[in-house]
């Protein structure tokens, strides 16, 4: 009968037997206790905020970090969610889709973590195309798009960057790209949040929602 032959166990130089590799605690451990690096008491949800956390653990499973870092004042907190609710899932003339990849192309300008990470996720989700969400974060150019997409990404992203530089010229491609004055305005204000919420979230260390990374993969 033919013995079965196990595989020698792994030996260090001194002959004993290697330990096995000290597990690594996950690079996002802590990002759903630890939001951001200041120490800011939490203040008591409105009514409105309240019902409004309620409505993100049932309609998402859990309340996005960014709204945890604002809830230290609610007339902040308050304000951020008009804005963020009107620019990005109000009637527009761009998608809501075209609005998410705006908020990472920008973001990827800015090298914002949690902006990346959250809003990756919304283009992968909303999109139902996963490397569309990849492409955004790292390189908006290599991404196969429409003429008007890459029009709209071109405009927010010398935005971003020159904003200063922006003329006519930029405003009438745009036009040429079939894009209202209303649509102007919608991807400056757009771009212009993002901006905004990028520099508060890295002068904050503001960490997004570990279940971002994983989802619509």
């Amino acid at each position: 009968m033919a013995t079965v032959k196990t595989a020698a166990k792994p030996k260090t130089r001194n002959g004993g037997a290697a330990k096995p590799a000290p597990v690594q605690p996950s690079a996002t451990a802590g990002d759903d206790t630890e939001i951001t690096a200041l120490d800011l008491a939490v203040a008591k949800l409105t009514p409105a905020m309240e019902a409004y956390f309620k409505k993100c653990e049932e309609k998402l499973g859990f309340v996005p970090n960014v709204l945890k870092a604002y809830a230290f004042d609610m007339p902040k907190l308050e304000a951020f969610v008009a804005m963020y609710n009107d620019l990005m899932l109000a009637p527009s003339g761009l998608s809501k889709l075209e609005r998410e990849m705006i908020a990472v192309a920008v973001s990827s300008v800015n090298r914002c973590y949690y902006c990346l990470v959250a809003h990756g996720a919304a283009v992968r989700q909303l999109s139902g195309d996963p490397p569309l969400g990849e492409l955004m974060v790292m390189n908006f150019r290599a991404a196969r798009l429409s003429k008007r997409q890459r029009a709209m990404l071109d405009f927010a992203v010398k935005l971003t960057a020159e904003p200063w530089t922006v003329e006519e010229e930029d405003r009438e491609k745009l036009r040429r790209a079939g894009f209202s004055a209303r649509d102007i305005w919608d991807i400056a204000a757009v771009a212009g949040f993002f901006n905004m919420s990028n520099r508060v979230a890295s002068a904050t260390d503001m960490r997004p929602n570990s279940v971002y990374h994983a989802m619509a993969r």
